[in-house]
């Protein structure tokens, strides 16, 4: 994908959060390869907005995250567009083809390509194909709508900018007759024991610099801080809820540490902030993968990206220190609970020595195989480790390993304490995540899992990194009507203490919480905490204008949700909100918050006696101000 001087080109620019964009981005930019189609293929992030209007044929490929978000890497670029100074013929002569990625369960479905699709109209842009809408609910996921889409995206450039394919786009290089080449290349040292910077006795700061310099080689990396901001040490892990009530939370309170396992001062967030912990991953999984793969764990590697690919990348890059290739695996490959996709199929075929695996695994990545391809891994989230071990005659190489075995993650968790009331200690309620696929394997959630199963005696360092989240802390003059059923109430808890300790310094405005759960004797989240603060005096009693409602959706006949609720306190609502509250939502991003959003336009329409329009506009109003706020997971 080498640019030439002053060629004309194909740019694919894609915004990712899990990695599905950016694996389509990376397909459609294979096929235009392999088409002898000119492109470049970038991370959004990577590209200045300001050159937009002099590229000719741009391929937007976008995924919608939250309630209608951006993805992190697509914010600088989306804050350009929004520029009031670009006039409406900003991006003449530009055109364009948008892909979104979104899942139609949530209530702002593709919301980013959608706007990204009209803001490109308004600055004079022109559309080469109606934007196309990949959605997770589809039987064969997003690449139900990204196949035909692709189709007809050749068809239709061909028509547009000949110029671009020297053949017929439908007389691409395929059926075999064309092999990829990794985009990486992999460098083995010979390190003497004494040279090693990866021994038993490492030291802290070596642990810091050895993690960063390891995911930064990553081809994966995501575009965050790859040094952690501290590490944490499990002080106390118990559970909220009783054995068989569905529900398995824990709590989970650790301290920031030093290498001697002290105190570390520089401990600091503000409730509403979000932490990130990497996962260790389990070493039996790590010991078979490295056996069915023939690597040596002892061996010491760098990682870089080939040399055709660094040609159209950074030159200045600094050489890596070779780190051990186990601790490659065991900090950047996520090999036992991420699934492969499709084009780690398509590669596994070139290196099948078994005819019928072959074969298997070509159908795999055909068109023609995309449905069984769908129940085969994702529906059954089959792991790289189960997938290869499916087909045991494939030995892929090492580089195509590291390039398409899906980045190990870190994981976000609603921070649920304040660091005020407990100084060097951060909190976390963790929903361990289990379920059963559909030939009833038994699947779990690697980091919560891991976390649940931790003891503190084990003494473990946790890498760890803290971000601000959708939940900005809040003055404590101002109303709060917190609405978090199930673990949605972590934040909470967190700003129900720093309001608690505000109140002894000074006076605090009311806190309204609607809380929500199955059972009240299972799995009633924190209850002696929250029963503590509606006490009289306390943060949440009726004499400092506060409540405390909780709905138990199971324990009477017809189900009753947090926004059945919050219609019963309509008026205690609708006075804190003329008090100037803010308003803030956290929990499940299925339909919770759609549900909370239109009680509370029923309760500004009926308490306010204005229509339905105009209890939107109040809400829209909320929002533009600052204080409406939606913090939702799947």
């Amino acid at each position: 994908m080498e640019d030439e001087p002053n060629k004309k080109k194909l740019l694919i620019l894609y915004a990712s959060e899990t990695g599905n964009a950016m694996d389509a981005a990376e397909r459609l930019g294979r096929e235009a390869d392999r088409r002898c189609c000119p492109v470049s293929v970038l991370c959004i992030d990577d590209f200045e907005p300001k050159s937009l209007p002099f590229e000719e044929t741009v391929i937007f490929v976008v995924s919608t995250t939250g309630q209608g978000d951006v993805p992190d890497s697509m914010k600088g670029f989306w804050r350009f567009l929004l520029q009031r100074s670009l006039s409406k013929e900003w991006l003449k002569g530009v055109d364009y083809g948008v892909f979104g990625l979104g899942d139609s369960s949530y209530q702002k479905y593709n919301f980013v390509a959608k706007k990204l699709d009209k803001r490109l109209l308004d600055l004079g842009a022109r559309s080469l194909i109606e934007r196309g809408l990949g959605d997770d609910q589809h039987p064969s996921g997003y690449e139900g709508a990204l196949d035909p889409w692709m189709s007809k995206l050749w068809k239709t450039l061909y028509n547009k900018a000949p110029n671009l394919f020297p053949n017929d786009p439908n007389t691409a290089t395929l059926n075999g007759t064309w092999v990829d080449q990794p985009k990486i290349q992999i460098t083995y040292h010979d390190v003497g024991k004494g040279n090693s910077q990866c021994s038993a006795a490492i030291d802290f700061k070596s642990l810091e610099m050895l993690i960063e310099r390891t995911r930064s080689m990553s081809p994966g990396k995501s575009s965050g801080k790859m040094r952690p901001d501290c590490f944490l040490n499990l002080t106390e892990n118990c559970p909220l809820t009783r054995p068989g009530s569905g529900k398995d939370v824990w709590h989970l309170e650790f301290e920031a540490v030093s290498s001697s396992f002290s105190l570390f001062q520089s401990i600091h967030y503000d409730v509403g902030d979000v932490l990130e912990v990497l996962p260790s991953q389990d070493p039996v999984a790590v010991d078979a993968f490295m056996k069915r793969c023939n690597l040596n764990p002892e061996a010491y590697i760098t990682v870089q990206p080939s040399k055709k690919e660094n040609s159209m990348g950074d030159t200045n890059h600094a050489p890596d220190i070779p780190v051990k290739l186990k601790t490659f695996v065991e900090l950047t490959m996520d090999i036992a609970s991420a699934s492969p996709r499709r084009y780690f199929f398509e590669i596994m075929s070139n290196f099948a020595s078994a005819q019928h695996e072959k074969e298997r695994l070509q159908y795999f990545a055909s068109p023609e195989g995309r449905d069984d391809l769908y129940q085969y891994n994702q529906k059954e989230r089959r792991t790289v480790l189960e997938v290869l071990e499916d087909f045991p005659s494939v030995q892929m190489p090492l580089e195509w390993l590291v390039q398409l075995i899906p980045p190990l993650k870190t994981r976000a968790f609603s921070i649920s304490s304040s660091n005020s009331a407990h100084p060097n200690q951060v909190h976390l309620t963790v929903s361990v995540v289990s379920w059963t696929t559909p030939y009833k394997r038994t699947r779990k959630g690697l980091c919560s899992t891991w976390l649940a199963g931790l003891h503190p005696q084990q003494r473990v360092l946790i890498p760890a990194w803290f971000h601000k989240g959708s939940l900005p802390s809040p003055s404590p003059s101002v109303p709060l009507i917190l609405i978090g059923p199930g673990t949605g109430c972590a934040p909470f808890r967190g700003f129900v203490e720093e309001r608690a300790l505000q109140s002894k310094s000074g006076p605090t405005a009311p806190v309204l919480f609607f809380f929500g759960c199955r059972n009240e004797e299972n799995d009633f989240l924190y209850r002696d905490f929250w029963l503590s603060h509606l006490q009289s005096g306390g943060v949440l009693s009726e004499d400092k204008g506060g409540g405390f409602y909780v709905a138990f959706s199971r324990d009477q006949p017809q189900k009753v949700y947090v926004q059945h609720k919050m219609r019963e306190q309509s008026t205690k609502i609708w006075n804190l909100l003329a008090g100037g509250a803010a308003v803030y939502v956290a929990g499940s991003a299925n339909k919770m918050p759609s549900d909370v959003l239109a009680a509370l336009e029923e309760i500004i329409s009926l308490e306010g006696g204005v229509t339905k329009e105009v209890a939107a506009r109040w809400i829209h109003a909320l929002e533009k101000s600052g204080k409406y706020h939606v913090e939702a997971w799947s």
